[in-house]
């Protein structure tokens, strides 16, 4: 398992492409699983297959990318506001 603790950090766009492939390439090369902490929600949706969102430490979503960004609790938990979940 690599584990990659903001990597993205202080990067400018293209070293975020750059690093993005460079991450799929050690998992496909090397069949590695890794856990990725990130803030920058565009790498995270663009190269996981599977995301936990924390809120304060506690697990508000799980899934696919896809699946996050409709969760009711991950969009209210970041961008506010109360949101229906029917």
């Amino acid at each position: 398992m690599l584990l990659l603790d903001e990597p993205a950090a202080g990067l400018n766009s293209q070293e975020k492409v750059e690093l993005a492939k460079s991450i799929r390439e050690i998992r496909d090369r090397f069949g590695v699983a890794i856990l990725l902490i990130e803030h920058d929600m565009g790498l995270v949706m663009d190269i996981c297959e599977q995301i936990t969102v924390l809120d304060h430490g506690v697990i508000i979503g799980r899934g696919t990318p896809r699946e996050v960004q409709n969760d009711p609790k991950v969009i209210a938990a970041y961008l506010g506001g109360d949101v229906k979940t029917t």
